[in-house]
C-alpha cells in the first residue's frame, strides 16, 4: 500500500513539472513583435505596452518587445514581418492592415494579434469566422462597415437640411460598407455620391467632383489612406467649406468637424489580453475575435464656427469630447 501511494505521489510530481501545451518553458522570456508603420513608437505602441504592464509583465524581465518600424513606408512592412518571423517571436502584433497582411504572408505558425483594424477580418481572409478564427490570427476588429449608417445619422442630426452626402471610398470600403450605408441613407432621405480615391494624387480631382455634385457634407471612413493623409484631406474639406464626419479622433484634432468610432487606444491596450492568453498556452484559432463595445463622439466647435454651423445642444451634450 505504501509503495502504491509513493508511486502515485511521484507521478503527480512529474505531471506538475510538465508545461501546458503552448505555454512558455520555465525561465524563458517570451518575445512579442510589434510591427508599426511609423518611424518610431507612438501612442498606440505605448497602449500595447501599458496593456502588458497592467497584466503584470515587466519589459526586459518577464517579456521582451521587438519593435519594427516602417518609417511611413508601407513597402518595408513585408521585410520587417519576415524579420520578426525569422526571430521566432512568440506573437506578432501588426498595427495596420498592410502590416497584418505582411505578417500573414510571413508566417502561418506564429500567432498574430489584430489590434482592431478598419476592415472585416472575415471578408479579408484573415479569419474563418469571428467566433472561431481557425488559423494563427485573432484579436480585435473595429468592423468599420457597420458604422457608416450611424455617422450618416449624426450628420443628418447636425445638418437636418442636407440631402446629398459624399462618401470618400477606397478598395477596403466597397461591398458591405456601401450596402449598409446606402440602406441607412434611404431611410434618412439622403442621396449618396461615392467618390473613390486610390491615392493622394486623386484628392484634388475627388473634391472637385464632390463640389460639382453639390454634396453638402462628406463621410470619411477610417482607413490607411486617410490616416496617412488626414491633414491634406481636412485642408481640402476646409477650403471647399465641406463639413464632414470621420472615424478617428485624430481627424477632428486636425480640423475635421466631428468623428464617431471605437476608442483606438482602448483596442490596442486590449490587444495585450490576447498576447497574454497566447503566451499562457491558448491557440489563436480558439480565441474569438472581439468587437468594440465603447465608441466616442468628438466634436470640433472651432471648425463648426468657421463653417457657420450651429451644433444642436442635444448632440453637444452627448459628445464624449468637445474641442473648443
Amino acid at each position: 500500500m505504501r509503495t502504491k501511494i509513493a508511486v502515485f505521489v511521484v507521478a503527480l510530481a512529474l505531471l506538475a513539472c510538465v508545461p501546458l501545451a503552448g505555454a512558455q518553458p520555465p525561465g524563458r522570456v517570451p518575445r512579442v513583435g510589434l510591427l508599426c508603420p511609423l518611424s518610431k513608437p507612438c501612442s498606440l505602441y505605448s497602449a500595447v505596452q501599458q496593456g502588458l504592464r497592467e497584466l503584470g509583465y515587466v519589459e526586459g524581465q518577464s517579456i521582451m518587445i521587438e519593435g519594427r518600424f516602417a518609417g511611413e513606408n508601407p513597402e518595408r512592412l513585408p521585410e520587417l514581418a519576415v524579420d520578426l518571423a525569422r526571430l521566432k517571436v512568440d506573437v506578432i502584433v501588426p498595427f495596420s492592415f498592410a502590416g497584418l497582411r505582411a505578417a500573414q504572408r510571413a508566417t502561418k505558425t506564429i500567432p498574430i494579434v489584430m489590434p482592431g483594424g478598419d476592415y472585416d477580418p472575415v471578408e479579408q481572409g484573415f479569419v474563418v469566422s469571428l467566433s472561431r478564427p481557425g488559423g494563427n490570427i485573432t484579436g480585435l476588429a473595429a468592423l468599420e462597415q457597420h458604422l457608416g449608417g450611424k455617422r450618416l445619422e449624426l450628420l443628418k442630426e447636425t445638418l437636418p437640411k442636407i440631402s446629398r452626402v459624399a462618401i470618400l471610398s477606397s478598395a477596403l470600403f466597397r461591398g458591405p460598407f456601401l450596402r449598409e450605408t446606402e440602406g441607412v441613407a434611404r431611410s434618412l432621405g439622403l442621396k449618396l455620391y461615392v467618390a473613390e480615391m486610390r491615392g493622394p494624387e486623386d484628392f484634388e480631382g475627388v473634391f472637385s467632383a464632390i463640389v460639382k455634385e453639390r454634396a453638402a457634407a462628406v463621410l470619411v471612413p477610417r482607413g490607411p489612406l486617410v490616416a496617412a493623409h488626414r491633414t491634406q484631406i481636412v485642408e481640402l474639406m476646409t477650403r471647399n467649406r465641406l463639413p464632414g464626419i470621420f472615424g478617428w479622433v485624430e481627424d477632428v484634432e486636425a480640423g475635421g468637424l466631428m468623428s464617431y468610432g471605437p476608442v483606438r487606444l482602448d483596442q490596442f491596450r486590449r490587444a495585450a489580453y490576447f498576447v497574454d492568453k497566447i503566451l499562457k498556452g491558448a491557440k489563436p484559432a480558439d480565441l474569438p475575435v472581439e468587437q468594440p463595445t465603447k465608441f466616442e463622439l468628438v466634436i470640433n466647435l472651432k471648425t463648426a464656427k468657421a463653417l457657420g454651423i450651429e451644433i444642436p445642444p442635444e448632440l453637444l451634450s452627448r459628445a464624449d469630447r468637445v474641442i473648443r
